[in-house]
């Protein structure tokens, strides 16, 4: 079982998205595997940092759920999910070459267009966000 966290992160009635470079493919909010030895709230911080280049400053947990069906690229099967709204951030968005193909900011109408990864169409449904 791996455990991985998500960051919903909200500007201007926008949510910012990443559409992945490597599987699992798809448009999706910055998120990542914690590492060993890490808490959640720390991968967090590392992951939207490498993915976007912004530091987040403020947050609360909205999700923690195991999710049986969520496969990632090590090919692990089940995944434990920390998701969390970000309150505050600073920073100037970078997106990382290497992890993603395009980064921006989307409205939810705009959202409910986009080829969603498979977790964060769950996501977002669970949360009414669509």
């Amino acid at each position: 079982m791996h455990t991985s966290v998500g960051a919903i992160i909200k500007s201007n009635e926008k949510i910012l998205m990443i559409d992945r470079a490597t599987y699992p493919f798809g448009w999706a909010c910055p998120a990542g595997h914690v590492d060993d030895g890490e808490k959640p709230e720390q991968a967090l911080i590392r992951e939207t940092k490498e993915e976007t280049n912004l530091r987040i400053k403020k947050f609360r947990q909205i999700i923690h759920e195991f999710v049986e069906w969520n496969v990632c690229n090590r090919g692990v099967r089940g995944h434990d999910w920390y998701v969390y709204e970000i309150e505050e951030w600073s920073g100037e968005l970078n997106r990382n070459k290497r992890e993603t193909k395009n980064i921006n900011w989307f409205t939810i109408n705009e959202i409910r267009k986009l080829k969603l990864e498979e977790i964060w169409q769950y996501w977002f449904e669970k949360l009414h966000i669509l």
